[in-house]
């Protein structure tokens, strides 16, 4: 009798537990699972947020939004990586980062609220200056994820995640702030900067309105780089010598944007249009790389830990693009098109598109583009199709390419249709983004 009751007691309690595993355990098998188990919706609403607040955000000039992008794909990706167990954390891969707070032994994490957190968190540490309206943008992103998970996980785990998100946001914080470009957006135009004068070098080019702009960020290619081991790590030959002789090189140049602006077709109209995001009316030529990393990872239906991974080698790309870019273009201080051929072929020419208030060369288009598609490549393959929307809402029509290659030569070739940029810009350009992505690919994201 007593054996029959110890088995049948067993057997009781053998289906109770069957039973707590089904039931109750659910919300915490849910608080133990991988970064890798959850859909990547949380992260792609955040990055359409930050393409919104970019646009919408007093002094975010295209640097000042690459470095965002920057801090905030890798707050991203080191708030989920510790629950992403074939992954390590990019602490001493990136420059001056050190060591960043650890979860609690043996306490179990919901990712995505993780991520909610330390994205909001970052969020409103980078976008200080946003409006009223912008600010409660961010606070209804957070709320609708954080009541969204609160319903999927028990209090303490929420809770515990929650502060873990915002800790590892505000240590990354911390670092952004030594970099050289923490509230960078207030130099944007600095009036103390003086540019070189001489032949060939960089004027103020006229507005649609207005007197000429200053220079746009002079020092930012002094900017302390994610990756890069130096500012010069991946700079450029100088452009061609300068000369305003018929049938020089240079002129030679000069004379094809010219010959472009008098004879460019619709096709090639729409395509400097396309590509020109403009600061302030778009979220600047980095947030239309972002759009289409965004898009891709929709239509693949990543998981969260491939969005972590893809949203921070992009935005460390784009930032270390721009520091690059923007050394060499103070560096050299080349003259814009639109100078030259005004001053040597056509004192009534002007191009496409406004000239941006900048030297020349390389084209940032070009650097930031080619550096993107490195990565998209990288992380898709180099025969990846797809149709970019970036621009539906302006009513824009959406554009199709075969590779990742193909967007970044036509966002590149749109500048000489603009009137923008020289060829050597655009083509040196490509290279130097390669050179900044190759190196981005070299980090040791897997363990």
């Amino acid at each position: 009798m007593f054996k029959a009751s110890v088995v049948f007691s067993a057997v009781i309690w053998l289906i109770i537990g069957v039973l707590l595993l089904i039931t109750v355990p659910a919300q915490a098998q849910a608080d133990m699972q991988p970064a890798s188990a959850f859909p990547s919706d949380v992260a792609r609403d955040w990055s359409d947020l930050h393409l919104i607040l970019i646009r919408r955000t007093w002094g975010y000039s295209p640097p000042v939004a690459a470095r965002a992008v920057g801090y905030l794909g890798v707050t991203l990706y080191e708030s989920v990586v510790p629950g992403m167990p074939e992954y390590q954390s990019l602490a001493h891969q990136l420059n001056e980062l050190g060591n960043l707070p650890q979860p609690q032994p043996g306490q179990t994490y919901h990712w995505p609220t993780v991520a909610n957190s330390g994205q909001a968190t970052m969020t409103r540490l980078l976008f200080a200056t946003a409006n009223a309206g912008n600010k409660a943008a961010i606070e209804n992103l957070y709320e609708k994820y954080a009541e969204q998970f609160q319903r999927e996980v028990d209090s303490e785990t929420f809770q515990r995640s929650d502060a873990f998100g915002a800790e590892i946001a505000n240590a990354i914080f911390e670092w952004s702030k030594t970099d050289g470009g923490h509230e960078g957006y207030k130099r944007n135009f600095p009036t103390d900067y003086e540019p070189p004068v001489g032949p060939g070098l960089w004027e103020r080019t006229p507005r649609a309105k207005g007197m000429p702009q200053p220079a746009m960020q002079p020092t930012w290619g002094n900017n302390r780089p994610f990756v890069l081991v130096s500012n010069d790590e991946c700079t450029l030959p100088p452009p061609p010598e300068y000369s305003e002789e018929p049938g020089s090189a240079f002129y030679n140049e000069a004379y094809e944007i010219y010959t472009l602006g008098s004879q460019m077709t619709a096709e090639q109209r729409e395509i400097a249009r396309y590509w020109a995001d403009d600061p302030f009316r778009t979220a600047t030529p980095v947030g239309h790389a972002v759009s289409i990393l965004t898009q891709v990872l929709a239509n693949e239906q990543a998981t969260l830990d491939e969005a972590a991974e893809a949203y921070a080698k992009m935005g460390i790309t784009m930032a270390d693009a721009f520091i690059s870019c923007w050394y060499d273009k103070f560096k050299y201080n080349l003259v814009r098109p639109v100078t030259y051929i005004q001053k040597v072929i056509d004192p009534n020419w002007m191009p496409a598109l406004i000239t941006p208030p900048f030297p020349e060369y390389p084209s940032g288009h070009s650097t930031q583009s080619s550096a993107a598609a490195a990565i998209l490549t990288s992380l898709f393959g180099d025969e990846y199709a797809f149709t970019d929307h970036t621009h539906d809402e302006w009513g824009l029509s959406s554009r199709s390419f075969d590779s990742f290659t193909g967007f970044a030569e036509e966002a590149g070739i749109s500048r000489m249709y603009g009137g923008i940029h020289y060829r050597s810009a655009v083509e040196q350009g490509r290279l130097q983004g390669a050179c900044v992505a190759n190196r981005v690919n070299q980090l040791k994201f897997h363990a």
